[in-house]
């Protein structure tokens, strides 16, 4: 796990490339903490800079950015590949007399790219990665993101310098470029609390695709680089093909067994490393599935890792200590005061980096932070809800849409108005008052929130816009002062033809797991010095998730079927299985409360008219509304208050420079 950045001098105008590459290096000290190098070839006008968290090969042999046996290729890359053993012994079978200098896989990745070639290289590769390769007899560079998008990396070009790096404040360092706030960014990541790929907040900055590689051609040094992007790999075709051509399994069984095989060998090969890994740990299915085949094959205690708050109704510490205490792990606990986490909040924008408004970003901070006085390396559980149907959304929005929409949609508004009408308080108590009455499948946790929720997407036309409206935060129509957002590849076509249900879980895969919750994770660690890894998103168990035939994911209204079999194989269901919680904080309460000054401060009118982008008085009617209980605006809210306070941050670091 590391931080990369470079760039390559196009125009005319000269610049000091080894003190630029060095100024955006040391912006990425949190992401490689380890060491630190920087690669020039000034005559190319190319320069790359490398910080390195050191997990395999601590040596100085494992260092970047490294430089091919053939002297052709350079490579600064970020991530582990995990099946790079593998890949040497096939380069040795190849070239009997070929000697390895280390036992990197950052030598393994870099021979392969010289004995194969990068498309075939990729394709071969099992890791997270975000790379950089120098073709030296070409003038090319190759940026290259692994197929779900674990890693970032960004790129842009201006004023003659392609530039690209694992974050945006390695790109702000180049004095000579604008940083103009993309405005339709801004609406976009109102409705969804992150700036959807392949975008970014500023105009002309992009994010490299997941399963996509770019080649600039830089030969032309006076002229503009080309670029031409490659996808090696495509989750809408993984897609298309499983749900057209399911596997096909003689029993249950056969099927449970083979996922627990596929994921058994992800683990294993993501224990890879000579430093101490661990797992968090939620008490949920995905993480408990994951830690529970990590201490099956372990032979000694695994430690794991768990946050939990004083506030009970978020506290999910319980649940990871009976798990934990069942499988006999190494368990490390942190129960956090709203303080502590309140505390938090003043550094998510440095940590973030671009606006980004999941407020579970809060206690994935602090858990990374757990974990990382204990180990270099945590898994977690990360992707078994879009790859094995674990959202409400695919459960209740996708079965109950067909009788739901046969209703007429003026009826179903009106009956959305109503429920709006009572806040979510009050339905928190009459269910609460209901509950010994209720299906267990009606016992919720708050729901109040889910109840205004439904209220507001049972009005949609279609099942396009139902699906829209389940992962909009809010929308921002009324409260952005402009209603153009961001032209994304599948806002017009599904990504599959097929049922609501897949296809949700499709476009999940291709947004909101890349734009939140892998961000998510990457800056939370990263900015603690931690690696984090995710079994689930192995290409290969990705692959068999989609071709699964439906009933082996959600089987009437229970999802997630076959990881709760397999998870029930090591862990009685009884302790286990409970109503999906999430990983939230008591936002709403906080916003009335202690962060009512912090709040009022971000939406004080003049700080909401500064940029233009917000109607101020629609602003100011959603916060009056939620101080008054009249409605639970906190995720809307705390969208909007990301948002400025990241560009508080930005505009101080404007003037500091100015200054």
């Amino acid at each position: 796990m590391c931080g990369l950045a470079g760039v390559i001098i196009t125009g005319e105008k000269p610049v000091p490339i080894n003190d630029l590459v060095n100024l955006m290096g040391e912006t990425l000290r949190h992401r490689g903490p380890d060491s630190g190098n920087n690669w020039l070839s000034v005559d190319d006008g190319v320069g790359f800079s490398h910080r390195r968290l050191s997990i395999v090969d601590l040596s100085a042999h494992g260092q970047q950015p490294m430089i091919s046996h053939d002297r052709r290729y350079v490579l600064a890359y970020n991530g582990e590949i995990y099946n790079h053993l593998e890949l040497r012994t096939r380069i040795e079978r190849e070239a009997p007399g070929f000697r390895w200098t280390g036992h990197s896989d950052t030598e393994t990745l870099l021979e392969c790219f010289s004995f194969w070639g990068v498309e075939k290289t990729l394709r071969e590769l099992v890791g997270m990665f975000a790379i950089c390769l120098w073709d030296s007899q070409e003038k090319s560079i190759v940026l290259a993101r692994d197929r779900v998008g674990e890693k970032p990396l960004y790129y842009g070009s201006h004023n003659g310098i392609f530039a690209f790096g694992s974050e945006l404040k390695a790109l702000r360092k180049i004095d000579s470029w604008d940083f103009d706030i993309n405005p339709d960014a801004v609406t976009s990541f109102l409705r969804y609390g992150y700036v959807p790929e392949p975008y970014s907040i500023f105009r002309g900055i992009h994010k490299v695709p997941p399963g996509t590689f770019l080649k600039i051609d830089s030969s032309n040094r006076r002229g503009k680089s080309s670029q031409k992007q490659t996808t090696y790999w495509s989750l809408a075709e993984v897609a298309r093909a499983g749900v057209s051509d399911p596997a096909s399994f003689s029993t249950t069984d056969e099927a449970i067994s083979e996922l627990e095989h596929l994921l058994s060998r992800s683990i294993k090969g993501q224990q890879m490393g000579d430093v101490p890994v661990g797992a968090f740990l939620s008490g949920g299915i995905d993480s408990s599935t994951i830690v529970a085949l990590m201490q099956k094959h372990a032979p000694g205690k695994v430690k794991t890792f768990s946050v939990g708050f004083d506030d009970p109704a978020y506290d999910e510490s319980v649940y990871a200590s009976k798990i934990a205490k069942h499988l006999g792990t190494d368990h490390h606990e942190l129960i956090v005061s709203a303080q502590e986490a309140q505390d938090v909040i003043p550094k998510l924008p440095d940590v973030y980096d671009e606006p980004f408004a999941d407020s579970s970003q809060i206690p994935t901070y602090l858990v990374s932070k757990l974990a990382k006085s204990e180990v270099s390396v945590s898994l977690s559980g990360d992707g078994g809800d879009e790859f094995f149907g674990g959202y409400n959304r695919y459960v209740l929005g996708a079965q109950k849409w067909d009788s739901l929409s046969k209703i007429p949609r003026f009826i179903r508004r009106r009956l959305g108005s109503a429920a709006e009408k009572v806040s979510p308080e009050t339905w928190d108590r009459l269910f609460d008052r209901g509950s010994r009455f209720l299906p267990d499948s009606l016992n919720l946790r708050l729901p109040g929130d889910k109840i205004h929720k439904a209220a507001r997407v049972i009005g949609s036309e279609n099942s396009r816009e139902l699906y829209r409206n389940l992962t909009s935060v809010i929308d921002p129509r009324g409260i952005s002062s402009r209603d153009q957002e961001l032209t994304l590849e599948y806002d017009d076509n599904w990504p599959l033809e097929s049922d609501l249900a897949h296809q949700m879980m499709a476009l999940d895969t291709l947004t909101y797991l890349p734009g939140d919750i892998l961000v998510k994770m990457d800056r939370a660690s990263m900015a603690h010095s931690l690696e984090s890894r995710m079994p689930f998103l192995d290409h290969r168990i990705i692959e068999f998730a989609w071709r699964l035939p439906m009933p082996l994911k959600i089987n009437g209204s229970e999802s997630k079927w076959i990881l709760r079999a397999l998870l029930q194989r090591n862990v009685p269901s009884q302790i286990f299985e409970r109503p999906k919680m999430g990983f939230g904080i008591p936002l709403g309460t906080w916003l009335r409360g202690p962060l009512r000054e912090w709040a009022e401060e971000l939406l004080e009118p003049s700080a909401l008219a500064r940029d233009g982008f917000f109607n101020v008085a629609s602003v100011q009617n959603l916060w009056q509304g939620h101080l008054e209980n009249k409605k639970n605006s906190q995720h809307g809210l705390w969208n909007i208050l990301m948002f400025q306070a990241w560009r508080n941050k930005i505009g101080s670091e404007e003037k500091s420079c100015e200054g």
